[in-house]
């Protein structure tokens, strides 16, 4: 399922730049684990885990690990004490980083900005990062405690924009998660910078994964 493909290109757009490869999202309750409210940061984290499964070399037989794996790997790395197992404690971009490395040998780089506001000055880092590798990114902050996927950045002659996966979907009877109603529901769509929290520092993880270790191209 590539989701961000399906979302509409911005108005006006002149240069775009895009997540690669297939990958399958992750979002709150969709393996009947109910974590709404804490486990955003997690289902990011397993979006980014299928692209890599997906996309890396020697990894196609790697499971996404649950929630309740992911907590294991953290206590044992002794970043979280053994408290942490089984809880609703959530995890953010340094967590996301230390996974991805232990698991895939992937250093997680991460990028900080004080506010909202500065994102624009990163704004090429993560151009160069979906360029070079085509690989999500995990996005995390304070007061915007939402966690979500970075999927691509794009301008116009005047604004610059993110594109944003969100995990916070919960699916139910009355709904479906065709990847068509999914984009209208705005699960997926182009963010402008300027729609992010000026009060909330904000942490992005970017998985360096090396371009000669992916299957594509």
């Amino acid at each position: 399922m590539s989701l961000h493909l399906l979302v509409p290109p911005v108005r006006g757009v002149q240069e775009t730049s895009l997540v690669r490869g297939q990958y399958e999202y992750w979002h709150y309750v969709c393996d009947g684990v109910d974590d709404r409210g804490w486990g955003c940061g997690y289902r990011t984290l397993q979006t980014v885990i299928s692209w890599i499964v997906n996309n890396k070399k020697g990894s196609s037989e790697e499971p996404v690990p649950s929630i309740a794996e992911i907590q294991d790997i953290l206590v044992r790395m002794e970043d979280k004490p053994g408290g942490f197992s089984g809880s609703r404690e959530w995890i953010g971009s340094v967590e996301v980083a230390l996974v991805l490395d232990q698991l895939f040998d992937v250093p997680g780089k991460i990028v900080h900005t004080r506010s909202g506001r500065e994102l624009e000055e990163v704004f090429e880092k993560l151009k160069t990062h979906f360029d070079q590798t085509g690989c999500p990114v995990m996005m995390g902050g304070d007061l915007d405690a939402s966690s979500k996927g970075v999927f691509g950045t794009c301008q116009t002659s005047s604004e610059k924009y993110f594109l944003i996966v969100d995990p916070h979907f919960v699916k139910t009877d009355a709904c479906e998660t065709d990847s068509a109603d999914l984009v209208e529901a705005g699960w997926a769509k182009w963010v402008n910078l300027d729609g992010f929290s000026g009060s909330s520092f904000y942490n992005l993880c970017l998985p360096q994964i090396k371009s000669d270790a992916l299957n594509q191209e």
